[in-house]
Protein backbone atom coordinates (compact mmCIF):
# COMPACT_ATOMS: atom_id res chain seq x y z
CA UNK A 1 0.00 0.00 0.00
CA UNK A 2 1.30 3.32 -0.61
CA UNK A 3 1.93 5.40 1.88
CA UNK A 4 1.07 9.41 1.56
CA UNK A 5 2.88 12.52 3.03
CA UNK A 6 3.06 15.93 2.08
CA UNK A 7 4.14 20.02 2.92
CA UNK A 8 1.83 22.62 3.85
CA UNK A 9 2.27 25.63 4.15
CA UNK A 10 1.24 29.09 2.53
CA UNK A 11 3.13 29.41 -0.09
CA UNK A 12 4.57 26.37 -1.22
CA UNK A 13 5.21 25.94 -4.56
CA UNK A 14 8.43 26.71 -3.87
CA UNK A 15 9.68 23.52 -1.97
CA UNK A 16 11.90 21.22 -2.93
CA UNK A 17 10.55 18.40 -0.19
CA UNK A 18 8.54 16.42 -2.19
CA UNK A 19 11.66 15.54 -4.54
CA UNK A 20 14.11 15.26 -1.47
CA UNK A 21 11.39 12.95 0.19
CA UNK A 22 10.89 10.98 -3.25
CA UNK A 23 14.70 10.14 -3.38
CA UNK A 24 14.96 9.10 0.43
CA UNK A 25 11.90 6.83 -0.06
CA UNK A 26 13.87 5.25 -3.63
CA UNK A 27 16.96 4.59 -1.05
CA UNK A 28 15.09 3.25 1.55
CA UNK A 29 12.48 1.31 -0.60
CA UNK A 30 9.40 2.76 0.38
CA UNK A 31 6.74 2.95 -1.31
CA UNK A 32 5.16 6.45 -1.05
CA UNK A 33 4.10 9.64 -2.82
CA UNK A 34 4.48 13.59 -1.40
CA UNK A 35 2.98 16.05 -2.23
CA UNK A 36 2.05 20.21 -1.56
CA UNK A 37 -0.70 20.86 -0.21
CA UNK A 38 -1.00 25.03 -0.43
CA UNK A 39 -3.76 26.04 2.89
CA UNK A 40 -5.40 28.93 3.25
CA UNK A 41 -4.06 31.08 6.32
CA UNK A 42 -7.10 31.24 8.28
CA UNK A 43 -8.06 26.97 7.41
CA UNK A 44 -4.74 25.25 8.49
CA UNK A 45 -6.73 23.57 10.80
CA UNK A 46 -8.73 22.16 7.76
CA UNK A 47 -6.45 21.36 5.50
CA UNK A 48 -4.53 19.09 8.20
CA UNK A 49 -7.67 17.17 8.62
CA UNK A 50 -8.79 16.94 5.21
CA UNK A 51 -5.35 15.72 4.18
CA UNK A 52 -5.35 12.95 7.16
CA UNK A 53 -9.20 12.08 6.52
CA UNK A 54 -8.17 11.20 3.06
CA UNK A 55 -5.40 8.56 3.95
CA UNK A 56 -2.13 11.19 4.75
CA UNK A 57 -0.08 9.85 6.93
CA UNK A 58 2.09 13.25 8.13
CA UNK A 59 2.92 16.26 7.39
CA UNK A 60 5.77 18.42 7.16
CA UNK A 61 4.63 21.82 8.20
CA UNK A 62 6.35 24.97 6.56
CA UNK A 63 5.38 28.72 6.81
CA UNK A 64 3.52 30.17 8.53
CA UNK A 65 1.71 27.60 10.22
CA UNK A 66 4.46 26.18 12.25
CA UNK A 67 3.30 27.89 15.48
CA UNK A 68 -0.14 27.00 14.90
CA UNK A 69 0.84 23.42 14.89
CA UNK A 70 2.24 23.39 17.79
CA UNK A 71 -1.02 24.18 19.15
CA UNK A 72 -3.18 21.76 16.97
CA UNK A 73 -1.35 18.66 17.73
CA UNK A 74 -2.39 16.04 21.29
CA UNK A 75 1.36 15.67 22.23
CA UNK A 76 4.74 16.94 21.33
CA UNK A 77 8.26 16.15 21.51
CA UNK A 78 10.29 18.29 24.00
CA UNK A 79 12.18 19.93 21.11
CA UNK A 80 8.89 20.78 19.49
CA UNK A 81 8.12 22.27 23.38
CA UNK A 82 10.87 23.95 23.77
CA UNK A 83 10.43 25.62 20.15
CA UNK A 84 6.59 26.13 20.59
CA UNK A 85 6.64 25.56 16.54
CA UNK A 86 6.22 21.96 14.53
CA UNK A 87 7.28 21.60 11.83
CA UNK A 88 6.36 17.45 11.56
CA UNK A 89 2.76 15.92 12.60
CA UNK A 90 2.31 12.22 12.79
CA UNK A 91 -0.57 9.54 13.88
CA UNK A 92 0.16 8.03 16.72
CA UNK A 93 -1.09 4.29 17.30
CA UNK A 94 -3.37 5.50 19.42
CA UNK A 95 -5.07 7.88 16.82
CA UNK A 96 -3.73 10.84 18.37
CA UNK A 97 -1.37 14.03 16.57
CA UNK A 98 2.14 13.78 17.87
CA UNK A 99 4.83 16.66 16.77
CA UNK A 100 7.98 17.70 16.52
CA UNK A 101 10.44 20.34 15.49
CA UNK A 102 13.65 18.90 13.51
CA UNK A 103 14.55 22.69 12.38
CA UNK A 104 17.48 23.05 14.48
CA UNK A 105 19.15 19.83 14.72
CA UNK A 106 18.78 19.50 10.92
CA UNK A 107 20.69 23.28 10.45
CA UNK A 108 22.66 22.58 13.25
CA UNK A 109 23.98 18.76 11.25
CA UNK A 110 24.20 20.68 8.03
CA UNK A 111 26.25 23.43 9.11
CA UNK A 112 28.55 21.23 11.34
CA UNK A 113 28.99 18.14 9.14
CA UNK A 114 27.94 18.86 6.08
CA UNK A 115 29.77 22.62 5.77
CA UNK A 116 32.09 21.98 8.65
CA UNK A 117 31.39 25.33 10.08
CA UNK A 118 31.82 26.22 13.74
CA UNK A 119 29.80 27.96 15.83
CA UNK A 120 31.36 27.75 19.31
CA UNK A 121 32.44 31.27 20.69
CA UNK A 122 31.11 32.37 17.49
CA UNK A 123 29.03 35.61 17.01
CA UNK A 124 25.65 34.63 15.45
CA UNK A 125 22.87 36.90 13.79
CA UNK A 126 18.96 35.31 13.38
CA UNK A 127 16.81 37.31 11.23
CA UNK A 128 13.55 36.70 12.10
CA UNK A 129 10.98 35.94 15.37
CA UNK A 130 8.81 33.37 13.57
CA UNK A 131 8.48 29.56 13.55
CA UNK A 132 11.77 29.16 11.98
CA UNK A 133 13.63 30.96 14.25
CA UNK A 134 11.83 29.39 17.19
CA UNK A 135 13.05 26.26 16.30
CA UNK A 136 16.64 26.56 15.77
CA UNK A 137 17.52 28.71 18.75
CA UNK A 138 17.44 25.89 21.20
CA UNK A 139 19.93 23.58 19.32
CA UNK A 140 22.02 26.74 18.52
CA UNK A 141 22.91 28.13 21.81
CA UNK A 142 23.49 24.51 22.73
CA UNK A 143 26.56 24.73 20.42
CA UNK A 144 28.27 27.78 22.71
CA UNK A 145 28.03 30.77 20.72
CA UNK A 146 30.06 33.88 22.24
CA UNK A 147 26.73 36.00 21.55
CA UNK A 148 23.10 34.99 19.51
CA UNK A 149 21.25 37.69 18.49
CA UNK A 150 17.55 37.57 17.04
CA UNK A 151 16.59 40.67 15.02
CA UNK A 152 13.62 41.21 13.80
CA UNK A 153 10.88 43.89 12.38
CA UNK A 154 9.13 44.24 15.49
CA UNK A 155 11.81 44.02 18.24
CA UNK A 156 9.24 43.02 20.98
CA UNK A 157 8.76 39.91 19.18
CA UNK A 158 12.51 39.48 18.87
CA UNK A 159 12.99 40.70 22.66
CA UNK A 160 10.09 37.92 23.69
CA UNK A 161 11.87 35.02 21.90
CA UNK A 162 15.40 36.04 22.94
CA UNK A 163 13.63 36.48 26.16
CA UNK A 164 12.23 32.45 26.34
CA UNK A 165 15.88 31.04 25.39
CA UNK A 166 18.03 33.16 28.19
CA UNK A 167 18.70 30.05 30.25
CA UNK A 168 20.36 28.45 27.13
CA UNK A 169 23.02 31.06 26.57
CA UNK A 170 24.19 34.71 25.72
CA UNK A 171 21.11 34.88 23.50
CA UNK A 172 19.13 38.53 22.64
CA UNK A 173 16.30 40.38 20.61
CA UNK A 174 15.98 43.69 18.77
CA UNK A 175 14.84 45.14 15.94
CA UNK A 176 16.15 45.59 12.01
CA UNK A 177 17.09 48.93 12.94
CA UNK A 178 19.38 48.34 15.98
CA UNK A 179 21.79 46.28 13.84
CA UNK A 180 23.11 49.77 12.53
CA UNK A 181 26.50 49.82 14.20
CA UNK A 182 26.50 46.65 15.77
CA UNK A 183 28.98 45.31 14.33
CA UNK A 184 30.10 42.29 11.88
CA UNK A 185 29.54 38.47 12.40
CA UNK A 186 30.56 35.25 12.19
CA UNK A 187 27.38 33.78 11.04
CA UNK A 188 24.14 35.44 9.84
CA UNK A 189 20.64 33.34 9.30
CA UNK A 190 17.74 34.18 7.45
CA UNK A 191 14.77 32.82 8.96
CA UNK A 192 12.58 35.39 7.43
CA UNK A 193 10.25 34.03 5.28
CA UNK A 194 11.46 37.59 2.59
CA UNK A 195 13.02 35.48 0.19
CA UNK A 196 9.89 33.61 -0.71
CA UNK A 197 8.49 36.83 -1.57
CA UNK A 198 11.61 38.73 -2.57
CA UNK A 199 11.29 41.27 -0.14
CA UNK A 200 14.51 41.48 1.89
CA UNK A 201 14.01 44.39 4.54
CA UNK A 202 16.94 47.00 4.20
CA UNK A 203 19.56 45.70 5.96
CA UNK A 204 22.42 47.65 7.10
CA UNK A 205 26.32 48.06 6.13
CA UNK A 206 28.69 46.66 8.16
CA UNK A 207 26.90 43.11 9.57
CA UNK A 208 29.00 41.32 7.19
CA UNK A 209 33.01 40.77 6.90
CA UNK A 210 35.25 39.03 4.65
CA UNK A 211 35.11 36.38 7.24
CA UNK A 212 30.81 36.09 7.48
CA UNK A 213 29.37 33.45 6.57
CA UNK A 214 25.20 33.53 5.64
CA UNK A 215 22.75 30.69 5.69
CA UNK A 216 19.35 30.97 4.18
CA UNK A 217 16.50 29.15 5.61
CA UNK A 218 14.06 29.38 2.89
CA UNK A 219 15.55 27.46 -0.32
CA UNK A 220 14.64 27.05 -4.13
CA UNK A 221 16.29 26.16 -7.19
CA UNK A 222 17.52 29.72 -7.62
CA UNK A 223 19.43 31.96 -5.25
CA UNK A 224 17.03 33.64 -2.87
CA UNK A 225 17.24 37.32 -2.09
CA UNK A 226 19.04 36.74 1.06
CA UNK A 227 21.92 34.48 -0.78
CA UNK A 228 22.17 37.38 -3.17
CA UNK A 229 22.66 40.38 -0.77
CA UNK A 230 25.11 38.30 1.10
CA UNK A 231 27.19 37.98 -2.08
CA UNK A 232 26.77 41.47 -2.63
CA UNK A 233 28.19 42.17 0.72
CA UNK A 234 30.99 40.10 0.19
CA UNK A 235 30.42 37.25 2.80
CA UNK A 236 33.08 34.37 2.37
CA UNK A 237 29.73 32.07 2.23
Amino acid sequence: MTDRYAVIGNPVAHSKSPLIHQLFAAQTGQDMVYEKRLAPLEGFGVAVREFLAEGGKGLNVTVPFKAEAFVMVDVCSPRATQASAVNTIGIGVDGRLWGDNTDGIGLVRDLKDALGWLLCERRLLVLGAGGAACGILGPLLEEGPRELVVANRTPDRAEALAARFHSLGAVRGCGLHDLFGIGAFDLILNATSASLSNALPVLPLGLVASHTRCYDLAYGREPTEFQRWAWAQGAAE
